[in-house]
């Protein structure tokens, strides 16, 4: 598992310090050696404009990986905020909550993502609202039925008595037992919006040229896919690593929140 987070470190380092890596501009053209085979002087070769594919995977760290941080966030933020007014804010509002997630989560998220996008446009603000808008609801159902089993709690019913506020309850007695929890459906959630973003870019819903992003760099390299496969196969294998890092990340901390229960 070591391995794992060793493989994590990686990925943050590259997407925050992959532009000083690139060793060429990522949108600079160069005709005469478009769709070159990987050589010494581009080590994973150039796309069908004579772009740098590692430059371009470097720059596009950032984004991919960037754009799916902050989404994962802002879905962990809104969704928290939902699952605790669910629970502490009586049987109306846990039935409203409920219902509103419930309906978001009755339609498929990429295709909702899709739709959304499709109306909004394409840009990085329609791709960020997007798929926050249909990221949420997994952590207020957990951040609900956590706050549930916590509202019979000793200290809980004390600090009611004591008539503390319900936003003063959930900060002190609520968020530090959802956390683990959370952090453990973050990680699923960031790699969903990994490939959320892909999906987009791939689909022209995303960030737009000339940035580099990988699911647009899939989209530039699909026409020549043939003839060069190499430029679908590195964006692609980046996704794929990436994804599969923090899922099994993801896992080692569910393992760990289950032994952790055990010995309690």
């Amino acid at each position: 598992m070591r391995s794992v987070f060793i493989l994590i470190l990686i990925l943050v380092v590259v997407a925050v310090l992959g532009p000083l890596l690139a060793p060429y501009d990522p949108t600079q053209i160069n005709i005469p050696n478009r769709l070159s085979a990987p050589n010494g002087t581009w080590l994973l070769g150039t796309d069908a404009l004579g772009r740098d594919i590692l430059s371009r995977l470097l720059h596009g760290a950032r984004w991919s990986l960037g754009l799916a941080f902050v989404i994962s966030v802002i879905g962990l933020v809104i969704g928290a905020t939902v699952g605790l007014i669910a629970a502490l804010g009586g049987k109306v509002a846990d039935w409203l909550a409920m219902r509103a997630t419930d309906t978001f989560l009755a339609f498929p998220d990429i295709i909702a993502a899709v739709v959304i996008a499709g109306v909004l446009g394409a840009g990085t603000g329609s791709l960020i609202f997007a798929l926050t808008v249909t990221g949420w609801m997994r952590y207020a159902r957990v951040a609900r039925g956590i706050g549930l089993s916590l509202t019979s709690r000793g200290y809980v019913v004390q600090a009611r008595l004591a008539g503390l506020s319900p936003l003063v309850i959930a900060w002190r007695h609520y968020l530090p037992s959802l956390l683990p929890s959370l952090a453990v459906v973050w990680t699923g959630m960031f790699a969903r919006a990994i490939l959320g973003i892909s999906a987009l870019g791939f689909l022209g819903f995303g960030v737009q040229p000339p940035i580099p992003e990988w699911g647009t760099m899939l989209l530039d390299a699909r026409i020549h896919m043939r003839s060069t496969p190499l430029q679908m196969i590195w964006p692609g294998l980046a996704v794929v690593t990436c994804v599969l890092a923090i899922n099994l990340v993801g896992d080692a901390l569910r393992d760990a929140l289950a032994r952790q229960d055990r010995s309690a």
